[in-house]
């Protein structure tokens, strides 16, 4: 026989919501006793769940019956089942024992987004509050089979930075919180943008559309030649390949932006670089220390000669063309030079 009602109840049931509502709607702000006494305030007994964002209530079960009781927790409401996942213990409990369960709630994080809900053809409105009931079964499946409930409200907001810098007062209608979320939207995406402004002055990080104008800032020719990220690497170092221009510092830094090898700064002898840039006799002649054929010559040679090596495993991804281009453009006018691709070993 199915029961509802018991003069002794068997069980107990708690509610302890992990996120109660700071305001609740002003017509279920209390419930009223059959004499006009507000007896309990809904919002302990409401959760407050954000989209997006996991919530749970704990429900507490504990046995007020003389003997072993087995129960069955269930949970119905005018929502969709699949916002609502139950764990439980186990199922029977002693006298004077307790069970715990948690209704854990989650919401789809584009709830308010969702075409049903932004479609001005769609005439039902959105439903922001729900209410709920946690059936306790009692000895399922035998003909002393009972049953206790307890109601619970289900509220979902958005989340809201802006509320937090109004006076409790105000925080306390549940109106205030859902109209300043309407200029939070309309602002907030100005202040991100303010916020994030130094990504897009970075040419590492500003978006595809904006290299052109950072180009134009610094005096910097866009080529197709050059994929994105080397035109981004090109656009942020532009100003210090300008001060270095007709340097080997400067061409070097210009290789290494294009081909990716490494600048070896560590490495003292410039012969064992992967950029290497040599004069073929840098000390030029020296009386008392200068050698024939190996730092100094009598006559001929090519005076402002230099020689560029390129010592790199990934032979395949280097240009010679777009190198000799760099090269013609970094080096002064009345130098010459010699190019050297290798393998490295």
């Amino acid at each position: 026989m199915l029961q509802t009602l018991f003069s002794t109840p068997l069980v107990s049931i708690q509610l302890t919501p992990m996120r109660i509502p700071e305001a609740v709607p002003d017509r279920e702000s209390t419930w009223l006793a059959p004499d006009g006494i507000a007896t309990e305030s809904i919002a302990q007994k409401s959760l407050l769940v954000h989209p997006g964002e996991p919530s749970e209530i704990v429900v507490q079960v504990k046995n007020l019956a003389q003997r072993n009781l087995r129960l069955i927790l269930k949970v119905e409401g005018n929502f969709p089942s699949e916002w609502c996942q139950v764990v439980t213990e186990d199922s029977k409990i002693a006298p004077g024992a307790q069970m715990d369960a948690v209704l854990y709630f989650s919401i789809p994080a584009n709830y308010f987004e969702d075409q049903q809900a932004i479609n001005p053809e769609n005439k039902d409105r959105l439903v922001l509050n729900f209410h709920s009931r946690v059936y306790v079964y009692i000895d399922p499946g035998t003909e002393k089979e009972q049953i206790q409930e307890e109601e619970f409200n289900l509220y979902i907001r958005p989340h809201s930075r802006y509320i937090n810098f109004l006076p409790i007062i105000y925080r306390e209608v549940d109106f205030i919180g859902r109209f300043i979320k309407i200029f939070e939207e309309t602002v907030e995406p100005m202040v991100e943008s303010f916020n994030v402004m130094w990504a897009n002055l970075d040419s590492l990080t500003a978006p595809h559309a904006l290299l052109p104008f950072l180009a134009h800032w610094v005096a910097w020719p866009l080529d197709p030649v050059w994929d994105i990220a080397q035109q981004r690497r090109l656009i942020r170092r532009a100003i210090e390949l300008y001060r270095w221009r007709g340097t080997r510092k400067g061409l070097r830094l210009y290789l290494h932006l294009y081909t990716g090898l490494p600048l070896d700064d560590h490495i003292p002898q410039e012969t064992n670089k992967h950029i290497s840039i040599t004069e073929p006799f840098s000390r030029g002649f020296v009386l008392d220390s200068a050698k024939l054929g190996e730092d100094a010559v009598l006559g001929g040679g090519q005076p402002y000669h230099f020689n560029v090596r390129l010592r790199s495993d990934r032979l395949k991804n280097i240009d010679e063309i777009l190198v000799r281009q760099i090269i013609e453009q970094e080096k002064p006018a009345f130098s010459t030079y010699d190019l050297f691709i290798e393998n490295f070993q």
